[in-house]
């Protein structure tokens, strides 16, 4: 009986410290996708307003038309990429968030 009260415990015990552990791992991830989003945004504003620049400031129709479209296209590339990044930092926050709690279920087993 003290045995199983001991495993018992000890399961709890190493299942509430993967608990702190996986929520310190999501905090960290959130964080990181913030700062990454929050760049991100700041980027692509500063980008937006050079472009717009560059288009008020073309002597021609065809100049701004070719800014415009050189515009769309880095900015297609760029949220692509961004989105990417932060799917990447997600698939590593899942493996962060999940790892504490793997030895303690393959001993259930």
């Amino acid at each position: 009986m003290d045995q199983s009260f001991e495993s018992v415990s000890k399961f709890n015990k190493e299942l509430v410290d993967g608990a702190i552990k996986s929520v310190a791992a999501w905090t960290s991830g959130v964080q990181t996708v913030a700062a990454e989003s929050a760049e991100y945004a700041k980027a692509s504003m500063e980008n937006g307003v050079a472009a717009f620049e560059k288009v008020a400031n073309a002597k021609s129709a065809e100049k701004a038309f070719e800014v415009q479209s050189e515009f769309a296209k880095t900015s297609i590339e760029s949220a692509v990429a961004q989105a990417t990044k932060v799917g990447e930092i997600y698939t590593d926050v899942a493996k962060e968030v999940f790892k504490p709690f793997e030895s303690a279920f393959t001993k259930v087993r």
